[in-house]
């Protein structure tokens, strides 16, 4: 039995880790005994990525994991102080949820520009009212995150003939087929000319509740906005008055501030709002993809080879295509 233990904030179903069948010792830990047996890994897998367990257990002093992995693309349910002081590595699963959520997002500007919610509605009440619809090529579109996600839901709109303009951290120039990247300090003029905005941004203090008031009435009321990146992007009580008094055409949460939504939320009555739960990227089998891309990883790392999705864990989340190095040696 290898030497090396492999602990998993577990969530349901449990990852598939056969292939590392006596190359590591693997224990299971939930919220509740996290903070008692983080002492005793050299790898963390965070498996439950909803979980804020990490932040509240994480040792400030004292042995701890060398390498943590969260099976998401987001790290902010990670990122406590004490982790980003330490020396341990922290990567993500960048590449897993990249197309499918451009899919996904492709598909709700499909779903408004053609009216599908309102044929549903109809058909549900056997009402036959003929409508025009509208064309999507030659729209803008501003995409708010400049990362993979980000860059595919610009290049999955572009092939609609949508015009995308994709804003980040820092401009610059779009390598190897990548969209070009605006700079923060052009958001607001690109918001006010979009027929879309998609947030995509990673949760980070500069981003936190960035879609606020202010920035909903510089939007078209033509506009339809669209978040599939963080619940805490959107302050939600400015996007519900924006909805009511029609200052923007329609919107499409797919993350919230609190998940599961409550119940008792005005957003569910909200005039021109879908809503689904968290699940842009969730195509059949991703729960695979993520397992066997960890296990992947955890074979470079066991070999001294450098990991791929390295967090900047100042940043909150991975710089460019860059990439980290973390041995089982701590080398």
């Amino acid at each position: 039995m290898s030497d090396i233990t492999l602990l998993v904030l577990d969530a349901e179903p449990p990852p598939r880790l056969g292939r590392l069948t006596g190359r590591a010792r693997v224990l299971h830990a939930n919220d509740d005994t996290l903070a008692e047996q983080l002492p005793d890994a050299d790898v963390l897998l965070v498996w439950d990525f909803s979980s804020q367990a990490v932040r509240h257990a994480w040792p400030g002093t004292g042995p701890r994991p060398r390498w943590v992995h969260t099976a998401s693309a987001g790290a902010d349910h990670l990122l406590c102080p004490e982790l980003v002081e330490s020396d341990t590595v922290v990567t993500n699963a960048r590449g897993i949820f990249d197309r499918p959520i451009a899919e996904y997002v492709a598909g709700l500007v499909l779903a408004f520009a053609k009216d599908l919610p309102g044929s549903w509605a109809l058909q549900r009440e056997r009402r036959w009212r003929h409508r025009e619809t509208e064309r999507v090529a030659g729209t803008r579109a501003c995409v708010v995150g400049s990362g993979p996600i980000g860059q595919a839901i610009a290049a999955t709109l572009t092939a609609l003939g949508v015009r995308v303009a994709v804003v980040g951290r820092t401009a610059r120039d779009g390598a190897h087929g990548q969209a070009r990247v605006h700079g923060q300090d052009e958001l607001d003029e690109l918001l006010a000319g979009a027929d879309w905005v998609v947030s995509v941004a990673p949760l980070t203090e500069q981003t936190r509740q960035m879609f606020d008031a202010r920035r909903f009435d510089l939007m078209r009321p033509s506009a339809r906005f669209i978040n599939v990146g963080r619940g805490q992007l959107v302050v939600e009580a400015d996007l519900l008055a924006a909805l009511e008094r029609r200052s923007i055409a329609g919107a499409a949460l797919d993350v919230f501030e609190q998940e599961p939504l409550p119940s008792d939320s005005p957003l569910w009555e909200a005039p021109g709002l879908l809503l689904s739960p968290h699940m842009s990227g969730d195509i059949v089998g991703w729960r695979d993809a993520l397992g066997e891309q960890f296990v992947e990883f955890f074979e470079l790392w066991a070999a001294g080879k450098p990991l791929p999705n390295v967090i900047d864990k100042s940043l909150g989340y991975v710089p460019g295509a860059g990439a980290g190095h973390v041995s089982p040696s701590g080398d």
